[in-house]
């Protein structure tokens, strides 16, 4: 089996390359050509969908996964071609390229879709409102991979993070190491969700025998502020060594930090959809962020 990776430079392409590896033969794009490794991969250029066909007609894969996106939430406010050529026009392509090639394509999509006005985990069948750009590309590309209509496993998640890359648990880790105290945005509710579970899932769901094809939600179980997540890092980082002191982290509105884009206020997914189709636990928040703290310290050590 032969698996396309696009993407493989970000938090959850890295972890797809270590996951999905037992399945067969990885081959990871970035559109450098280069991984974080410095190790040579293929070119992918997301600004240029059009170039995209004539790579997959050369690798021919067996399986595509699309973790590459435009994610800059703010900058997309002033840049939307860019954000739409990224996270709408390619996945398209692709997409329409694994139909003509009876090829099962993994996309990655977002709480972004939803407008954040909700009280309850969002369900996938509930309709979609985004903020912003960024929101508004995402929900293009999933009816662009929909539209395609071959195989198609959209996930959305949600406040992903890894011990690798640009995400809030480093942004954390780095200015707590500095200071006494902090402010911490509290009126936002989300599941933070590690790049390792995301590739794990995809990996497993690929390797399921039901053939299925459609939108589920692949986030970690419960639910917390950004705040919350924040303290939570701390003492997790503390405990392991990674810091010499928890830093007090003082609650804030998002009023009280503004932002170009708005971020949605609710945004917890429902994912029991996932769990029951494919027979998979997704375990608490904290699992995940005890086993990204434990190895950045085995990284220290």
């Amino acid at each position: 089996m032969t698996v396309l990776v696009f993407g493989g430079n970000g938090q959850v392409g890295q972890e797809l390359l270590r996951a999905l590896a037992p399945l067969g033969n990885v081959v990871a794009t970035t559109r450098s050509g280069k991984l974080p490794d410095g190790s040579a991969c293929e070119v992918a250029d997301f600004a240029q969908p059009e170039s995209l066909p004539a790579l997959l007609d050369r690798l021919q894969p067996s399986a595509v996964v699309n973790a590459a996106a435009y994610t800059a939430v703010d900058r997309a406010e002033q840049e939307p071609e860019a954000a739409f050529l990224a996270n709408a026009q390619a996945p398209g392509v692709i997409a329409r390229w694994c139909t003509a090639h009876d090829v099962p394509m993994v996309h990655y999509s977002t709480d972004y879709v939803f407008n954040g006005e909700g009280t309850a985990p969002y369900r996938e069948e509930e309709a979609t409102a985004p903020l912003g750009v960024y929101g508004t590309s995402k929900r293009d590309g999933e009816e662009a991979v929909r539209a395609a209509g071959g195989r198609h496993l959209i996930f959305r998640t949600a406040w992903v993070y890894a011990s690798h890359g640009g995400n809030f648990l480093r942004t954390m880790l780095r200015v707590g190491a500095d200071r006494d105290e902090l402010r911490v945005v509290a009126d936002q509710i989300g599941t933070p969700t590690s790049a390792a579970l995301i590739a794990d899932v995809t990996a497993q769901v690929l390797q399921h025998p039901g053939g299925l094809s459609g939108t589920w939600h692949l986030t970690a179980s419960g639910q917390t502020s950004w705040h919350g997540f924040a303290e939570a890092i701390f003492n997790e980082a503390t405990r392991a060594g990674l810091l010499v002191k928890v830093p007090t982290v003082q609650a804030i509105s998002s009023a009280e930090y503004p932002t170009p884009a708005k971020r949605p206020s609710w945004s917890v997914l429902d994912n029991r959809k996932l769990q029951q189709d494919f027979g998979i636990v997704l375990l608490p928040w904290e699992h995940g962020l005890r086993h990204v703290i434990a190895e950045l310290a085995s990284i220290k050590a």
